[in-house]
């Protein structure tokens, strides 16, 4: 459904549903008056957009005498959790994973599996991909829930056309994965730190962060102002392909030294002398590797300690120069790392003290509330964001 033209009746009415649902996200229940007073309308205004959400299904009347609401009785209204709903899906080097989040933004179903996706083909992995779609779609239509959207997360450089460029830990170039996949839902693809700013920027009060999303690459993302800075072609936040060190190692996107290098997690495992094919095998699956070494450094292994340290000091290094440029409020560490994070940021938060411009400038170092589960989550709360955005292109109403 084409948006009508700016200033239009029918531009302006779907901006007001759209201002009547996000008024309805930021609560639990609000009644029509209080609905009214939030956006600034009439309430003979909200109760006509309320009809329409109403009988879109994209919003519910609450039962009398339910607390915290305000009005007559049976007046208040909620988002619909049985009504349309965002699917999230990942594609991970070593897994995939697929989830339902209702309108309200919870999750009500999620399915993961392990997959060894570095050097395989796009057809077999989104083949398989298409599998785990049609489970979880069945899912949520089981629990009433009308499927609005598909999200994708990708681990590589994805265009302003949606397109991966290249996924270097994949071995994927020029990839269109919307062309691909098997069905007929609107779909949108993204770099998975990306949709895991996302994630955090719904978690976190913060308007302008950068979120490192760190697994067996490295992806970071900028948020200013509250939104995605993507860049002239939509690249923005390689972090993990700037040289910490120029004289490094080769890196599999051609350059050397890239901070992917002596922060990612093969390189961790290197550093401490475990094999990360060995590490695989033993502990497969997402976030595996990650809980053997932080076990170990619980444990107090020396080796595995250094090794942290050694890549919070790259990390650090390579964030300086964000820092520097960007000025953010905070800097996330999500990801597998995020696991690991106690031993990492102290050497962190060590070089950002000696590098940044201004030695006396605080910037907080936190950790996201959801670590691996961001860029799922993302890509899933990305299309319950566009039904909130413009429900009228949902809902037809």
């Amino acid at each position: 459904m084409s948006a009508p033209a700016p200033g239009t009746q029918q531009a302006m009415r779907r901006r007001n549903l759209s201002l009547v649902l996000h008024a309805l996200a930021a609560e639990d229940s609000l009644s029509r008056a209080a609905v009214a007073t939030r956006i600034g309308l009439t309430r003979a205004g909200v109760s006509a957009l309320v009809d329409e959400l109403l009988r879109g299904g994209l919003i519910v009347e609450l039962g009398p005498g339910r607390p915290g609401t305000v009005g007559r009785p049976g007046s208040a209204l909620a988002l619909n959790d049985q009504g349309p709903c965002g699917i999230g899906a990942e594609i991970g080097v070593d897994h995939l994973a697929v989830c339902v989040v209702d309108l309200r933004g919870a999750v009500r179903a999620r399915i993961a599996v392990d997959a060894a996706n570095r050097g395989r083909a796009p057809g077999p992995v989104l083949a398989e991909l298409d599998g785990l779609l049609r489970k979880i779609t069945a899912r949520a239509r089981r629990e009433g829930l009308t499927p609005a959207g598909l999200g994708v997360a990708v681990p590589g450089l994805v265009d302003r056309d949606q397109c991966v460029v290249r996924a270097p830990n994949l071995g994927w170039r020029a990839v269109d994965v919307r062309q691909l996949l098997a069905t007929s839902l609107p779909v949108t693809v993204d770099n998975e730190a990306n949709v895991g700013a996302l994630t955090e920027l719904r978690e976190t009060q913060w308007r302008d962060f950068v979120h490192v999303s760190a697994e067996i690459g490295i992806g970071a993302a900028v948020v200013v102002d509250g939104e995605l800075l993507r860049g002239t072609h939509g690249f923005a936040g390689e972090l993990g392909h700037v040289p910490v060190h120029p004289d490094g190692p080769d890196c599999a996107c051609g350059g050397r030294g890239c901070l992917e290098q002596y922060a990612g997690e093969e390189a961790v495992l290197r550093a401490c002398g475990i094999p990360p094919e060995r590490a695989a095998r033993e502990h497969p699956g997402p976030g595996g590797r990650i809980a053997l070494l932080a076990r170990r450094a619980q444990d107090g292994d020396a080796a595995v300690v250094t090794a942290l340290d050694g890549a919070g000091t790259a990390l650090g290094i390579a964030l300086s120069g964000v820092v520097n440029l960007l000025d953010p409020q905070a800097v996330v560490l999500g990801g597998a790392l995020a696991g690991l994070a106690p031993w990492v940021l102290p050497a962190v938060e060590r070089e950002l003290g000696t590098r940044l411009a201004d030695r006396a400038r605080t910037v907080r170092l936190a950790v996201s509330r959801t670590a691996g589960e961001g860029p799922l989550l993302g890509a899933a709360h990305r299309v319950v964001q566009s039904v909130l955005d413009d429900p009228a292109a949902v809902a037809r109403l």
